[in-house]
């Protein structure tokens, strides 16, 4: 089902420095974010190569809390399917994720607890897969924070779109940070993609004045940032 490539970077130990903590009344938990869960897949699996439904998304419950804030927790139900790349051979995983959309409109809360039950559900269903998608995190026993950093942080697998391998899209964050630091701040990705840079990240629309800041402009017809590579070597 997967090429010798993708086998070998599923099976790499969980780069520390993707890792994220947050507290839970005395408890540490650690976890993967969103964006970073789906761009790994992209890279991994390649675009175009793994997609994913909603089957189920229902309101658990709603609530006031006692500043009279909506409180609507949601849970999601999230089918994956990766094909191989020829598209001939596919492997599904379900599971289930919830969410909590906590705003003072109801109209604010539902849209938090729908995105994040369905942010959830994507993750927990990727991490079937392995550790590169935060499988290691559920496990208790391990020190995730402490664990070295791997040779190859970010995967990279070759992209196949009709007769002729091509080189697969790359990341360029390491090669000029001076240049783009303050899309990494805000979380955001670029990448090497045909003879264009791209930005890839969660929520690009609200941080679109930092990105044309940058040099990049919109294409409609892609729904990307892009830059020429020629225009940024000049």
């Amino acid at each position: 089902m997967f090429t010798d490539k993708q086998n070998q970077v599923l099976a790499y130990e969980l780069d520390s420095s993707r890792i994220k903590s947050r507290s839970k009344g005395n408890v540490s938990l650690s976890y993967l974010e969103g964006f970073d869960v789906i761009e790994t897949a992209n890279k991994i699996f390649g675009y175009g190569n793994w997609d994913y439904n909603i089957t189920n998304l229902t309101q658990v419950s709603q609530e006031l809390n006692h500043n009279q804030n909506n409180i609507i927790c949601y849970k999601a139900v999230i089918n994956i399917t990766v094909h191989d790349i020829q598209h001939s051979k596919t492997v599904t995983r379900e599971d289930v994720g919830f969410g909590t959309g906590i705003a003072k409109t109801l109209a604010d809360a539902h849209e938090g607890g729908a995105k994040e039950a369905v942010t959830d559900a994507i993750k927990r269903t990727l991490r079937s897969f392995g550790n590169q998608f935060g499988n290691s995190l559920y496990d208790k026993s391990r020190q995730h924070q402490n664990q070295p950093t791997q040779q190859y942080s970010q995967p990279q697998v070759q992209q196949v779109p009709q007769q002729q391998y091509q080189q697969p899209t790359q990341q360029i964050q390491n090669n000029t940070p001076q240049d783009y630091a303050s899309l990494y701040n805000l979380g955001l990705t670029i990448m090497e993609k045909d003879q264009n840079l791209v930005v890839v990240g969660d929520d690009i629309f609200a941080k679109k004045d930092s990105i044309k800041a940058c040099g990049f402009r919109w294409d409609g017809a892609t729904k990307m940032w892009y830059k020429p590579i020629e225009q940024q070597a000049a």
